[in-house]
């Protein structure tokens, strides 16, 4: 039997509960059933706005919901008005919730940033084991799964303390999950019938319903396909009360599973096509992808292969939308450097640059071939030799300007002098992260052909301006845009002119989008900086690139991640070159490669006179 794969936490689910009843027994404002979720939301949609900031409210509503869009929303709402009021205690429940909210939309990368938030409010034993549980749910589902057991274990000792039996059975549930997922299915089992146990004392429901289905899902990967069917056909009765979809789709996958092995394809099929669409409903990214794989190998089962084909290029699709191997090492390696190395794009935008390199080969070639034809000119008829060389010079110009819309200029002559580049080694520039909000949505939805007129129409004006303060483009991934300051020629004010443009990048992206200057051009940016040390170089002999690495360069990957839209976020290095001449606000520390802590600062304003000074 093919093992089940992705299978989602109950986690993400049950310690929204879990919090959100720790709060109503002791503040019973609110029903505990789901059913109030819609009452939650009259209630803050009718209201007044004073209503609408109300922290219980918003905290209630942000702990109901299974909807990760509103999560969000009610989220980062409770945090705002937390931050205004000066109130802690409800910014733990804040990040954390936003936290499973970017889980059920497989953007691990954020779930951890928000957790790791999460963890600086964490003040009991209960708290730190949630913590523990959350980021041991990541390095599941990014199959981490050593890493993510020794997590759970952690966790599990944490609720013992604290004599938390709701969390104590979630943490059972995830470790046996977690031992599912290795194969170690004794254990997986075991683990899962004491988090039963548990959850059958305390009557919870949801709880009962996870184990039953998990257990099913242990049922079939021992061929025990009747006791399968039983429990996952048990568990999606109980879920289906709860409005509980998310593990409806991927039980409903377990179904067509064990149909698949009784050879009843035709049923199996059905239970993957209902799977499919209940998780492509609710945007669950994962189970999307566990019902296109099933769809996959059952139509290939059957020798169906254009729809197996099919089928399985959409999970090819979502899977590496989720999860490419790059982000899975960053992930597994580091514990909180998951989302230094720059993002993969989204869509491909790179058909630019590879069009101008091939423009370049074409232009060389045909310096070459009138090379030859003026040797020939000369031995034949001498009164072709001026018209020859306009040609010729004509085309190197154009080759020339080529090489020059894809190499520094100082980098370029090097190449065609030499025919190579030597790496070299900068002791002091600014790197800057540019990156658009709400890219991917936007992304999904446009032509190609208006996606590369809106993006280019941004990194346009992003070029201009990059010129303007003398910094060196290094080039886009997706919607990300990277540049540095201070090389090929090196300056001692390359943070200052890096900043400027900083700066006139924001505002370049408010105005678009505030006065409508460009269709589809809605977008809003965040920036970080960092300065130090890199090493420059050119990469590949044909198709080739110049690009900067070390460790400055994750550095400034990380100050964007942790930005906010419309604001640029600097590390400690770049404050201590620029601090007397822009206005910044200490904005907190982030953990970074090798457990070191850095400071981060927000830009305001640039103070008087600096700007006519650097221009």
């Amino acid at each position: 039997m093919h093992k089940i794969e992705g299978h989602r936490k109950m986690e993400v689910r049950i310690l929204a509960i879990l919090l959100f009843s720790c709060f109503f027994f002791t503040e019973s404002v609110f029903s505990q059933t789901l059913s109030e979720a819609d009452s939650l939301e009259s209630i803050y949609e009718n209201g007044s706005k004073e209503q609408k900031k109300d922290l219980k409210l918003l905290r209630n509503l942000a702990g109901k919901t299974n909807e990760p869009n509103k999560k969000l929303k009610y989220s980062r709402e409770l945090i705002e008005e937390s931050k205004n009021r000066g109130i802690d205690t409800t910014l733990y429940f804040g990040f954390l919730q936003i936290g499973n909210a970017y889980v059920s939309k497989a953007d691990y990368s954020k779930a951890l940033d928000n957790y790791f938030k999460a963890s600086n409010y964490a003040r009991t034993d209960s708290d730190a084991g949630i913590i523990k549980l959350t980021i041991a749910d990541v390095y599941s589902l990014t199959n981490n799964y050593e890493r993510s057991v020794g997590y759970y274990e952690e966790a599990i000792e944490y609720f013992k303390k604290a004599n938390d039996s709701l969390a104590l059975g979630s943490a059972l549930f995830n470790a046996g999950d977690g031992y599912l997922k290795a194969n170690q299915l004794e254990k997986a089992e075991n683990y899962i019938i004491e988090a039963e146990d548990i959850f059958n004392a305390i009557n919870y429901s949801t709880g009962i319903a996870y184990c039953t289905g998990t257990l099913g899902l242990i049922y079939a990967e021992q061929g025990k396909n009747d006791e399968a069917e039983e429990n996952i056909q048990k568990a999606i009765q109980l879920l289906e009360k709860e409005e509980d979809y998310s593990p409806i789709s991927e039980f409903l996958t377990g179904m067509a599973e064990i149909y698949t092995e009784k050879d009843q394809d035709s049923i199996a099929l059905e239970f993957a096509f209902i799977s499919r669409d209940l998780a492509k409903s609710y945007g669950f990214k994962n189970e999307i992808i566990q019902a296109n794989q099933k769809l996959a190998q059952i139509y290939e089962k059957t020798g169906n292969i254009p729809e197996a084909y099919k089928y399985y290029k959409e999970y090819i699709f979502y899977r590496d939308s989720v999860l490419n191997v790059e982000t899975a090492q960053n992930i597994a390696g580091l514990r909180a450097d998951y989302e230094v190395s720059q993002k993969q794009a989204e869509i491909d935008l790179l058909s630019e640059q590879r069009r101008n390199q091939q423009i370049l080969v074409i232009s060389i070639a045909v310096v070459t071939a009138l090379i030859g034809l003026l040797a020939f000119g000369l031995f034949r008829r001498n009164r072709y030799i001026n018209r020859t060389s306009s040609i010729i010079e004509k085309e190197r110009n154009r080759a020339e300007l080529l090489l020059l819309n894809i190499l520094p200029e100082q980098t370029a002559e090097e190449l065609k002098k030499n025919g190579r580049v030597k790496a070299k080694k900068f002791a002091s520039v600014t790197v800057l992260f540019a990156d658009f909000k709400r890219f991917t949505l936007v992304a999904e939805k446009l032509p190609p052909e208006r996606l590369i007129k809106t993006i280019d129409y941004y990194f346009s004006q992003f070029d201009k301006i990059t010129d303007k303060y003398g910094i060196e483009k290094i080039k886009t991934i997706g919607d990300s845009y990277m540049a540095v300051g201070g090389l090929p020629y090196p300056s001692h004010d390359h943070a200052t002119r890096m900043l400027l443009a900083a700066f006139e990048m924001t505002e370049f992206v408010k105005e678009t989008k505030e006065k409508s200057l460009f269709d589809d051009a809605d977008f809003e940016v965040r920036i970080g900086l960092n300065s130090g040390p890199v090493v420059a170089g050119v990469v590949g002999t044909k198709k080739f690139a110049y690009d900067i690495w070390g460790d400055t360069v994750n550095i400034a990957a990380r100050m964007e991640s942790h930005s906010e839209i419309g604001r640029i976020n600097i590390s400690e290095n770049t404050y201590d070159l620029i601090k007397d001449e822009f206005e910044c606000e200490y904005r907190g520390k982030v953990e970074v490669k090798n457990q070191r802590i850095l400071k981060m600062y927000y830009v305001n304003a640039v103070k008087e006179g600096v700007r006519k000074k650097a221009v």
